[in-house]
C-alpha cells in the first residue's frame, strides 16, 4: 500500500517531518520519497551473544524500511516473540541455549509461514545447513558476511528471494545432483517452459528478481509470475527447493551456479 500525500496538498518540510513521526509511531509505516509510505519491515533478532544482537539491531535499524521489533537470547525466547509479533524476518543463530536454531526454525514455519528465517550463524556444517533449509529457512548467511550483504539479505528473503553464500550453494547443489549414471534416464513428468528455464538459471546464480528483469527485458511482475509457476509445477515453497528439484532432474548442473 502506498499513499502519495504531496500529490494532494502542499505540506512544508515541518509539518512531514511531524507526520512522518506520528505514522511510525502509530502505526509503523514510514514516509518515503514524495510522500509515499510504506510500511517497515518488522524483524526480530535471536543471539545469544547481547553484542552481536545489538550490532545487528544498528545495522538494520539505520536503515528507513526496517525496524527490529524483538531480540531474543535463547531458542524458547525466539519462539515466543516470533509468537508474539509475528515479524516479516527473524535473524537466527544456529548454536543457541534450551532450542538451536534449526528446531527453532522447524517449530516458527508451520507457525507463521509468512515469516521469512534468515540464518546469520558461525557455522556451516553440513548437518546444519542441510537440517536448516529442510526446515523452511530462506537464507543462509555466515557472520563473516559485511553489513551490506546482511542487508540486501533481509530485503531479499523479505521479497520471497533465497540467499545462499555460493560456498553453502555448491555444498547443496553437490549433495542433490544425480549421479551421472542416472543423467537422462528418465525424462521428468514435468516441464517448464522455455521462459520459465531462463528464470529459473538467472536465479539459481543468485540474481535478484530485479536483475532477471534487467537481463531478459522484461519487468519485475512478470518475473515474479514466472517463480511462482515453477514454485507450483514442482511443488515448492522457495527459490532453493527449486534450485534442488532442478538439479535431481538434471536440468542444472553446478556450472550454472556461482
Amino acid at each position: 500500500m502506498q499513499i502519495d500525500i504531496s500529490a494532494q496538498v502542499y505540506i512544508s518540510k515541518r509539518r512531514m517531518d511531524f507526520l512522518a513521526s506520528l505514522l511510525k509511531s502509530i502505526t509503523g509505516w514510514v514516509i518515503i520519497k514524495r510522500g509515499s509510505v510504506m510500511r517497515k519491515i518488522k524483524i526480530v533478532i535471536a543471539d545469544d551473544h547481547a553484542v552481536v544482537r545489538q550490532g545487528t539491531r544498528s545495522l538494520l535499524e539505520r536503515e528507513n524500511d526496517m525496524e527490529v521489533v524483538s531480540e531474543a537470547g535463547d531458542g524458547e525466547e525466539a519462539i515466543k516473540v516470533i509468537d508474539q509479533f509475528k515479524p516479516d524476518v527473524a535473524i537466527i543463530d544456529v548454536a543457541m541455549p534450551k532450542l538451536n536454531g534449526v528446531e527453532v526454525t522447524r517449530q516458527v514455519k508451520p507457525r507463521h509461514p509468512s515469516t521469512a528465517i534468515l540464518i546469520l550463524t558461525a557455522y556451516d556444517d553440513d548437518e546444519y545447513v542441510f537440517a536448516l533449509l529442510e526446515a523452511g529457512a530462506a537464507g543462509y548467511l555466515l557472520k563473516d558476511a559485511d553489513s551490506r550483504e546482511i542487508v540486501d539479505a533481509v530485503r531479499a528473503v523479505h521479497a520471497g528471494e533465497s540467499v545462499l553464500h555460493p560456498v553453502i550453494a555448491r555444498k547443496v547443489v553437490s549433495r542433490f545432483r544425480p549421479p551421472a549414471t542416472d543423467a537422462g534416464k528418465e525424462k521428468p513428468a514435468i516441464e517448464l517452459s522455455e521462459r520459465e528455464m531462463e528464470v529459473l538459471k538467472l536465479a539459481a546464480r543468485g540474481m535478484s528478481n530485479n536483475d532477471i528483469a534487467n537481463a531478459l527485458f522484461i519487468n519485475v511482475r512478470t518475473v515474479q509470475g514466472h517463480l511462482s509457476s515453477i514454485f507450483n509445477k514442482l511443488s515448492v515453497g522457495s527459490r532453493t527447493e527449486a534450485i534442488f528439484q532442478a538439479v535431481k532432474r538434471g536440468w542444472l548442473s553446478l556450472e550454472q551456479l556461482p
